[in-house]
């Protein structure tokens, strides 16, 4: 299986930016935990990360013939870009929602996610664990909903 793992605006400052609500780790290190994760599974990773929001979109569209499912922390655009979820739902894979702190537990505007009703699942609040949670959930659900 070959998973696109998305992830959106200021993710690039992992490991130095608001490490109570995002822990210490680097975007690298998740990656590296989510590649390890990955190979037990016999999973395929492709990783992208951009502050911009046209370029999530293009990717997404660029490589949806490409996965069997998304990853994906929109960050900031969880809960302002409509443009991404419809690319999500126009490129009809799953994907699970995940972000590394408990979004619920934070300012208002952070409750509401434009992509959450798409997803097949949400994860929050675990850091760095809320990605292995959703690569977990995403593998399980694309084994399970497996038809060949």
């Amino acid at each position: 299986m070959r998973i696109g793992v998305l992830n959106g605006p200021n993710l690039n400052l992992l490991g130095q930016r608001q490490p109570v609500h995002y822990g210490t780790d680097t975007l690298a290190d998740i990656e590296d935990l989510l590649t390890e994760k990955g190979d037990v599974r016999d999973l395929e990773l492709l990783f992208f990360q951009s502050n911009d929001e046209g370029e999530l979109v293009d990717w997404v569209q660029m490589k949806t013939e490409k996965v069997d499912g998304w990853l994906v922390n929109a960050a900031a655009f969880t809960h302002t870009s409509v443009a991404l979820r419809d690319a999500l739902a126009a490129s009809d894979r799953p994907f699970v929602e995940v972000h590394l702190s408990n979004v619920y537990a934070r300012e208002p505007f952070r409750h509401n996610s434009l992509l959450s009703d798409l997803a097949v699942g949400v994860i929050a609040g675990f850091k760095s664990s809320s990605y292995l949670f959703g690569l977990e959930a995403l593998a399980d659900y694309l084994e399970e909903n497996s038809t060949e």
